[in-house]
């Protein structure tokens, strides 16, 4: 009785442990396929589609043209980036405030609308593959007013410029007299009216502004160093190490071979991929 007691509890002990093995071995199975990023990896790896989250509502970054179709340069951009990567790309429009839960939801497995990851919380969250777009402060004034020798010329100058935002923080820093107004158009007619000397605003807005108003009489006159230059790039959840070095390297193949530059000069007349 005693050997057959014995011989039942090793028995026992043997199942369960296969037991514990089978069923780690099926977690581990279940993570796999839940995990984003090596099911990600498995799809890029076998050609097969990226799902990207954007706007569809944010020229000239993500937009739909005349005849209805997606495009705009963050679109193009991660067009070229799935080619060159020999995977297919599929857009799911969705508003600014979504884009991220809908990054965490997994309902898309990355996003193409102008990220920085500026804040400590999203740079825990979420990983940046290498930028496509630079961009930063500039000082827009008429082309013939020649006093903005430097940043600290700005000082004692009309600056049209919104209360609320960065820019208006920043050229009270250089000691402007701010000239308050509700956006970037407003500030620019008050410019052109000489009721203001100069407005500041983000680089790429103003570069698309002096694209579609060629002759508006303005011009870029000081522009923020490389330092102060923020980068934006496809965003993904933490975890997808070996697709954001796959996105990384297609997107030097992109810079090698003028792509970027190309699709930068197409909808800003300038090369906004280069950080300086």
């Amino acid at each position: 009785m005693k050997r057959r007691a014995l011989l039942t509890l090793a028995a026992s002990t043997i199942l369960l442990a296969a037991c514990s093995q089978s069923n780690t071995n099926d977690a581990d199975t279940t993570n796999n396929a839940a995990d984003g990023g090596s099911e990600l990896l498995q799809r890029v790896n076998s050609g097969g589609t990226i799902n990207v989250g954007t706007e569809g509502t944010y020229p000239p970054f993500t937009y739909h043209d005349e005849s209805g179709k997606l495009t705009g340069y963050d679109v193009e951009v991660t067009r070229a980036v799935a080619d060159k990567m020999g995977v297919k790309v599929d857009f799911k429009e969705t508003q600014w405030d979504a884009m991220l839960a809908g990054l965490d939801s997994k309902r898309f497995d990355m996003v193409a609308n102008q990220v920085s990851l500026t804040t400590p919380e999203r740079m825990a969250k979420y990983d940046k593959a290498t930028a496509y777009s630079w961009s930063g402060a500039v000082v827009l004034a008429p082309k013939e007013d020649n006093r903005y020798s430097s940043w600290e010329a700005l000082k004692g100058l009309r600056s049209a410029q919104s209360l609320s935002s960065n820019y208006g923080e920043l050229a009270e820093r250089y000691q402007a007299e701010i000239v308050p107004v509700d956006g970037m158009a407003q500030a620019v007619e008050l410019v052109k009216q000489g009721r203001a000397d100069f407005t500041m605003n983000d680089n790429l807005a103003v570069l698309d502004y002096l694209k579609k108003f060629p002759n508006s009489g303005l011009e870029i006159k000081l522009v923020a160093p490389a330092s102060e230059l923020r980068g934006s790039g496809l965003i993904l959840r933490k975890g997808d190490d070996a697709v954001v070095a796959k996105i990384d390297e297609a997107m030097a193949a992109l810079k090698a071979d003028g792509t970027l530059t190309k699709i930068s000069q197409e909808f800003f007349g300038a090369d906004i991929s280069k950080q300086n």
